[in-house]
């Protein structure tokens, strides 16, 4: 899978795109049409993965709340569950800990005719644990150098992974995080690590540039989403993610992701403020 060449992203672009979510969002009934339609894709490329064997793995990461389990949750609706896993791991434990650090994400990867979901990857290397000192520095440096081989021997081994970061403003996740808390039914989300998110803001968006420069190449790229808007971060992340696997009756008309929205990573994105900072 090679990596899609665009426009560099400017400081003009990425205000445009802040403006652009709020000026287009939709309402919830073109919203449910327009995922109800998105999701029978979902399920052509399922069909072709199972008929073919293929192997598929979809990462998804950001910072908390940013929208990876809503996301998740629309894009496996109506896949089947035999042939689709939603892999979101617990901290390691002791033994786990004193193994290679790959080693117990390697247990999940998908065989034959599998269709993988990531929320939160190894990535969490790169993120949480460099920031909240989980690992030492020495410890981030080698994942970040190692990252890169290991993902590019997965997908030499015929792995198809696609890599999202669903990127989200400051302000965003203090209203998120708030009504995570006042929410009875989402308190299952809640963590220790949610109370200090927003007091580690720079901390987080220094590790985020680190891992998405250290970590992007043509092999395996980081595809940015801005999740401001929830609705229209699920569709357009949905309609990069079916427009890069071949599948058979696939509808391209319906598969034009918003490139204010989605896009891909490169080093511009970060010196032209096209990421939330």
């Amino acid at each position: 899978m090679s990596k899609k060449k665009s426009d560099h992203p400017d400081k003009h672009a990425a205000d445009d795109g802040a403006e652009h979510q709020q000026r287009d969002a939709i309402t919830r009934a073109d919203y449910e049409a327009q995922l109800h339609l998105l999701q029978i894709e979902g399920v052509k490329l399922q069909r072709h993965v199972i008929r073919r064997g293929a192997q598929l793995l979809i990462l998804l990461e950001g910072r908390d709340a940013a929208g990876k389990d809503g996301t998740i949750k629309r894009l496996v609706e109506y896949l089947s569950p035999r042939d689709t896993r939603v892999v979101a791991l617990a901290a390691p434990s002791d033994r786990e800990s004193g193994a290679w650090y790959f080693q117990r994400y390697v247990a999940q990867l998908p065989v034959a005719g599998e269709t993988v979901f990531f929320n939160r990857s190894w990535y969490n290397r790169a993120g949480v644990e460099r920031v909240m000192g989980f690992c030492s520095k020495a410890e981030c440096e080698a994942f970040l150098q190692a990252t890169p081989r290991f993902e590019a021997l997965l997908v030499q081994s015929g792995v198809q992974l696609l890599k999202y970061y669903l990127d989200i403003d400051r302000d965003t996740q203090i209203e998120r995080l708030a009504e995570r808390a006042r929410d009875p039914l989402k308190q299952w989300k809640r963590s220790a690590i949610d109370a200090v998110a927003v007091k580690h803001w720079k901390a987080y968006s220094a590790a985020r540039d680190a891992m998405l420069v250290r970590t992007d190449n043509e092999l395996a790229p980081w595809t940015i989403v801005r999740g401001n808007d929830k609705m229209l971060a699920r569709l357009n992340l949905m309609r990069d993610l079916l427009s890069r696997v071949d599948y058979a009756g696939k509808k391209k008309p319906l598969l034009r992701a918003d490139p204010a929205i989605v896009f891909e990573f490169t080093p511009e994105c970060i010196t032209a403020g096209a990421l939330a900072s």
